[in-house]
């Protein structure tokens, strides 16, 4: 099946990220993630187990070619910056070639005529009502991203300055008269496609932040992952890691436990468990005969010193 779009912003050369999402192009990178988090748990080769393989083909290759771009785009601060820029010069292009602009789909063609004071409000409950169905049938998918395009592509002509109230409007064009935009050049064969799964794209980015020393932050992703795939020991034995970077070696033990459980050959669990589990026994043992004075304060969860998340790592917390 073709993923290929040419109707709305995606006739100007231009990949309508927010249409991929279907969220408003004003929306936040906290709705963006919920909405990613929402497709990415339906397109996921488990979420249906009657469908067939051709099925979970088609809505694997929906996840890696355009969901997991968009949402790569849309994230990140710098790339969200530049590609908003681009979308608001797009809005005043289009305005200045309001005449060559045609739509199809009702919708469009309401908002396109819609009072100024209804904008808003008519652009995002359309979006939300087709956010509701947008994935369920994946043969449909590509039809419905244009329609959502559409949307965008009148929402961002009106709110560019140009009202579209005034019979007739040079925005609506009849379908059936308009002249057919150029065929754009076919593209070359495409190269063989790794299809990643929504969690590889987490756990690349856990990576980079555990790499940067940003815990925290790497802590957030491996969670979101591991609310997408539970049975993922790898998801496991990534967060085991940051916890123990953290000194929270309780919740590091847990995770390290649950990553051998689902695969015994995790590597990076096999690496870290046993020292991990004679540091606590050496804990643990030091302890004893102790009054309550001398170990009050030093539970491992909430270590701020070196202690033993130094003994692990060769050197002294910083």
């Amino acid at each position: 099946m073709s993923l290929r779009i040419d109707r709305g912003l995606f006739k100007y050369d231009f990949i309508d990220h927010h249409a991929v999402l279907c969220v408003p192009v004003d929306a936040d990178v906290k709705d963006i993630r919920k909405r990613y988090l929402a497709i990415a748990r339906l397109l996921h080769p488990d979420a249906n187990g009657a469908a067939s393989a051709s099925e979970k083909q088609l809505a694997s290759e929906f996840l890696s070619k355009l969901v997991n771009p968009a949402y790569e785009k849309l994230s990140g601060e710098r790339t969200r910056a530049e590609y908003m820029i681009v979308l608001s010069q797009m809005g005043k292009r289009l305005v200045q070639e309001a005449t060559a602009v045609d739509i199809h789909t009702n919708l469009a063609k309401q908002l396109a005529t819609a009072p100024e004071s209804n904008i808003n409000q008519l652009y995002k409950t359309a979006i939300a009502k087709l956010a509701e169905t947008q994935y369920q049938s994946l043969q449909q998918v590509p039809q419905v991203i244009a329609q959502i395009s559409e949307l965008n592509l009148v929402y961002l002509m009106r709110n560019a300055g140009k009202s579209l109230a005034a019979p007739p409007p040079p925005l609506i064009q009849p379908t059936v008269n308009s002249v057919p935009p150029k065929p754009n050049p076919a593209p070359p064969p495409p190269a063989p496609v790794n299809e990643d799964s929504a969690v590889d794209h987490y756990l690349r980015r856990a990576q980079t932040l555990i790499d940067k020393n940003q815990f925290a932050q790497a802590q957030v992703e491996l969670q979101d992952a591991i609310k997408l795939e539970p049975k993922n020991s790898r998801c496991h034995s990534l967060i085991a890691l940051v916890y123990l970077k953290q000194n929270r070696l309780k919740m590091a033990k847990i995770h390290f436990d649950n990553a051998l459980k689902l695969d015994p050959n995790d590597k990076t669990a096999l690496e870290w468990k046993p020292k991990l589990d004679k540091a606590l026994g050496q804990q643990s043992g030091g302890s004893k005969g102790k009054s309550p004075a001398n170990t009050a304060g030093k539970q491992s969860d909430n270590s701020g010193g070196g202690g033993l998340f130094g003994g692990l790592f060769g050197g002294k917390k910083k």
